[in-house]
């Protein structure tokens, strides 16, 4: 693993709704570059963009018609070498978004695999082989497009062709399904290096990657793809070890094993995660959609939703890489703030920046943005436009993301009166933004909090609090109490947990008392710390 990750506070950043330079209404490269002082302020070491890359915008990027090139209404290639220089001049790490499953149907490959006539990229994508063919189980087929007679395979929305990487157990009812070392998909999986090499030789630090599991068709357990990731991995290490990946997967022990350096949790695939933050608001992954989540100031939510699934999650995969939790992104809805006050999302915060694997804050979640329901969809948005509305830098029509006209904006900016906003918290030494800066500073600050140092849960209980877990290191105990309710509690703790009064390092002071041989806990509403333990 790249020894940068080990104290590493991701940041992602939508660029089209992040900074506006040059006033016409669109966040770009030249506008991050611009914010990278605040970031650094913030305490924000590595970066994660979502699609750069040259695009008709269908679904905000994540259909690719050019991968060499930044598409125009970012900068350009230039402005992205400049952005890369200048975040390594301040201790900060870019990763890029790469979307290797599939391509726009404006790609000039599709284009030419569309043809009648066979081509180079003819079996670059993955067609059928009749124009007829309505339906094969587990895919999803698009008809009538181009000269070719066939269907073709889409990844996700109907242009979003599926790259070919082959079949892991290709149908002989179905002929035109190619085996995975068949010429086509071993083209494409070259030409998917050659894009990473070329951005990484341009300076980016590695990538997050789009739909990591979704490479080669009919391949249970992943097996194939699998294989095709730790070939990638093993290029990586021999040619880029300080390059890092991490996956769309939300399965650590698949995507790590597939050599990816960190896997997310996620809503689509962890109802553990969801019941942290959202279970109320989640239809995904068979999470509960009524019920609390444990960051809920009733008291009633239950950690155990996600213990009994992450620690079997950690056991696995000890050793083989990073499991990452984050406040949201561009494809969760609603926004960490939903229904929290800025004493709620600091306990969020607490828990996040003292979890194991490397955290992930969405942009304006460190200010608590709302998600803004009632958006037309914008680019593929759909459910998810209200969370990627404009960085609210300060107040004011424009929100201090643009010069432009807010009609001219990529999205409409919050129109609260009450909104949150990165000047008014700057200078309120109380506000969100400078607690989660206090928080990012502890976790950088001391090993114990880093990314592999060990957790253990200590006070775990179903319907009871608070929560208690222990972050280790080998120079130091770590405590992290928790009491998202909005009532006091109190607790029994060994007394050999820590041989004086553990030492407050951020929250409630005065929580630990002597109780014979025992200390007695106490936190009041909606409150935490963490506390360093003595040997």
């Amino acid at each position: 693993m790249p020894d940068w990750l080990e104290k590493a506070v991701f940041y992602e950043i939508y660029p089209q709704s992040f900074y506006d330079s040059n006033g016409d209404g669109i966040g770009d490269l030249p506008g991050i570059l611009q914010k990278l002082e605040y970031l650094q302020y913030l305490g924000i070491n590595a970066l994660w963009l979502n699609p750069c890359f040259d695009s008709p915008f269908q679904d905000a990027g994540y259909d690719v018609r050019d991968y060499y090139q930044i598409a125009a209404r970012y900068g350009t290639n230039d402005d992205a070498c400049q952005l890369f220089e200048e975040a390594h001049r301040r201790g900060m790490h870019i990763l890029l978004d790469l979307v290797p499953g599939h391509t726009s149907i404006e790609h000039p490959w599709f284009q030419a695999s569309a043809r009648h006539e066979r081509n180079e990229y003819t079996d670059w994508y993955t067609w059928t082989d009749s124009g007829w063919t309505w339906e094969v189980p587990g895919l999803r087929l698009v008809n009538g497009y181009g000269d070719r007679d066939a269907t073709f395979v889409t990844n996700f929305f109907f242009f979003q062709p599926a790259l070919n990487y082959g079949f892991a157990n290709p149908d002989p009812r179905y002929p035109w399904q190619q085996p995975v070392d068949a010429p086509g998909p071993q083209r494409v999986r070259q030409e998917m290096r050659n894009i990473m090499k070329f951005w990484l030789d341009l300076g980016c630090d590695g990538f997050r990657v789009d739909m990591a599991a979704s490479l080669i068709k009919k391949d249970r357990g992943w097996r194939e793809t699998i294989r095709l990731w730790q070939e990638i991995r093993s290029w990586l290490d021999q040619n880029y070890p300080e390059a890092a990946i991490v996956s769309e997967w939300s399965s650590p022990a698949a995507a790590l094993g597939a050599g990816f350096h960190m896997d997310f949790l996620l809503h689509f695939g962890s109802a553990g995660y969801s019941s942290l933050f959202r279970k109320p608001y989640s239809t995904n992954a068979g999470a509960d959609r009524y019920g609390f989540s444990f960051f809920d100031r009733s008291g009633h939510g239950n950690i155990l939703e996600f213990l009994d699934e992450y620690l079997p999650q950690v056991q696995e995969t000890r050793s083989k890489g990073l499991i990452c939790l984050i406040t949201g992104n561009h494809d969760i809805s609603p926004r960490l703030s939903i229904g929290r006050d800025a004493d709620d999302l600091e306990l969020c915060y607490l828990f996040l920046l003292s979890m194991p694997g490397a955290p992930f804050i969405y942009y304006g979640d460190e200010i608590g943005m709302q998600f803004i329901a009632g958006l037309g969809s914008k680019e593929g948005g759909i459910s998810r436009t209200g969370s990627r509305t404009p960085m609210q830098w300060e107040p004011g029509p424009q929100a201090g993301f643009s010069s432009a006209s807010p009609e001219r904006f990529y999205l409409p900016v919050d129109p609260s009166a009450n909104r949150p906003d990165v000047a008014s918290q700057v200078s309120d030494p109380h506000s969100l933004l400078q607690r989660v800066r206090q928080l990012i500073a502890l976790r950088q600050a001391h090993p114990a909090l880093s990314a592999t140092g060990s957790f253990e849960p200590v006070y775990a209980q179903a319907g009871r609090l608070p929560f208690i877990y222990m972050r280790q290191s080998a120079d130091e105990n770590i405590l992290v109490a928790l009491n998202p309710a909005d009532l006091p509690c109190q607790v029994t703790l060994p007394g050999s947990l820590s041989s004086g009064l553990p030492e407050t390092l951020y929250g409630q002071p005065e929580a630990f008392q002597r109780a014979g041989a025992k200390w007695r806990f106490t936190l009041p509403g909606i409150s935490g710390g963490v506390y360093q333990l003595h040997a």
